[in-house]
């Protein structure tokens, strides 16, 4: 813990002045979206971040590893694009843990890493990597954040904040999973017309991950940097947007069941 710890915290203090650290330790947040690398995030649940800040909501990112075993790019050239991204999608915050790609474990270790996250920002709903996916990485990160966000609600587990103060217990009251590159059947879609084209944006933000004529690297293609996939993505969110008959939706599951107390949320959109 300590070795993933302190990468952590160099990697912060790389960023971020001391009286802009101690801002960000007051910062609660309503939606914190956790991935696995950096792009999954915009991939899969950006449009709901941007639909949840023009509603006034306060949305921030943690990104688990660097993403330093992808095959095109570097480690500083993603970090760069990721605040990019960021900016695009008007995040109060985005936080990099610096787990290992690739080789990060769903132990105790890991887990107290993240519960310290989590018991920073207090988000009342967390948006998590899928729990099963073609990237072995994202369905390992779904378990992690899950089983973590309700590890962090528990108050016999002691963390400390980055001031090595005892920090108190938060549980999200809820985990929702976007989908990822397998289909899944969503339990609901979130409708991101408004900012569709926004989410596209903040996805080629990436320029080393996905096609951009602007890239120029004599790098190997890969599945993610063709024209291809970026059709797919925009297909995918034609496909739920059109479940609920608007031009563009992201879905996601839930496995917590979803209560209300009244029906207007249901009436202002036919279906």
């Amino acid at each position: 813990m300590a070795k993933i710890g302190r990468r952590a915290v160099s990697y912060k203090k790389s960023r971020f002045a001391p009286e802009k650290k101690r801002k960000m330790a007051l910062l609660k947040l309503d939606i914190l979206a956790i991935a696995v690398h950096p792009d999954d995030v915009e991939l899969g649940c950006s449009g709901t971040l941007l639909m949840e800040k023009a509603h006034g909501k306060k949305t921030g990112v943690v990104d688990l590893t660097r993403g330093e075993l992808g095959t095109r790019g570097t480690v500083e050239l993603r970090a760069v694009e990721a605040t990019r991204a960021g900016a695009i999608l008007q995040l109060d915050v985005r936080e990099n843990l610096g787990m290992a790609d690739g080789f990060f474990r769903n132990d105790e270790v890991h887990q107290r890493l993240l519960i310290r996250a989590i018991r920073k920002y207090r988000p009342e709903i967390v948006l998590a990597n899928a729990l099963d996916d073609r990237h072995p990485d994202h369905g390992r990160a779904g378990h992690l954040i899950r089983e973590s966000c309700f590890l962090s609600g528990l108050r016999k587990v002691e963390t400390v904040d980055d001031a090595e103060q005892p920090q108190e217990h938060w549980r999200p009251k809820y985990v929702f999973h976007y989908i990822q590159d397998r289909y899944a059947q969503p339990s609901f879609v979130y409708d991101i017309s408004p900012v569709f084209e926004a989410k596209l944006q903040s996805i080629k933000a990436y320029t080393s991950q996905f096609y951009s004529s602007g890239y120029a690297a004599d790098e190997p293609q890969t599945y993610i940097s063709s024209p291809e996939f970026l059709s797919a993505i925009v297909g995918r969110h034609q496909m739920f947007g059109k479940m609920i008959g608007v031009p563009y939706a992201e879905g996601f599951i839930t496995e917590k069941m979803i209560g209300v107390q009244d029906f207007d949320a249901f009436v202002r959109m036919d279906t």
